[in-house]
């Protein structure tokens, strides 16, 4: 019987891995080679930090003499405003910059200010095949009270004018399609 124990427990000890210290041994050294051996995680870079905002500028900026206004247009076809805002009598230096990066044959932007009660679509229209005058019809000169030059992605246009009377007047882009949603309104108070 005791012979019996001996060998169950025997049995016992080596099914569940046994207390032997040189088999737990080889299995510690096993483990501290797989740790060696296996490369240990590269450390996470730092997240970059994110870029300082431009200043936005300011839409309209007056100095009670010349209202300066600051333009922008993109490659989805839009302007930053859709109101401007100015004074009657000012000198009216507008600069209007494409942002977007797409070429004047592609996706061309200008800014056109039509005078009062102008058909806008008989205005685009006619103006639909006159490439070399950037889409403003020469038939159409007397209904366009200021305008760029028609700007590619990156270029920019400054043009200086009189503010007309008060009102409100409509502009737009002329390139063809464009004026469906590129259009706006300057108001003169």
């Amino acid at each position: 019987m005791k012979l019996t124990l001996l060998f169950l427990s025997l049995t016992f000890v080596a099914a569940c891995g046994g207390s032997d210290s040189a088999t737990n041994a080889k299995a510690d050294k096993a483990t501290n080679t797989a740790a060696k051996a296996a490369p240990a995680p590269a450390p996470k870079p730092a997240p970059k930090p994110a870029p300082e905002p431009e200043p936005e500028t300011p839409l309209v900026v007056d100095d009670g003499t010349v209202a300066t206004v600051t333009l922008t247009a993109n490659d989805a076809m839009q302007f930053n405003a859709k109101t401007i805002e100015i004074s009657a009598g000012r000198t009216v230096k507008l600069t209007l910059k494409h942002v977007g990066k797409m070429p004047a044959e592609m996706m061309g932007h200008n800014f056109v200010l039509l005078a009062a009660g102008t058909d806008v679509t008989a205005f685009t229209t006619a103006g639909a095949p006159a490439k070399d005058t950037d889409y403003i019809a020469p038939a159409m000169n007397d209904k366009v009270l200021a305008n760029t030059k028609l700007l590619g992605g990156g270029e920019s246009d400054t043009i200086e004018f009189q503010a007309p009377a008060a009102g409100t007047y409509t502009f737009l882009c002329s390139f063809p399609g464009h004026s469906a949603i590129m259009k706006g309104t300057l108001v003169v108070k």
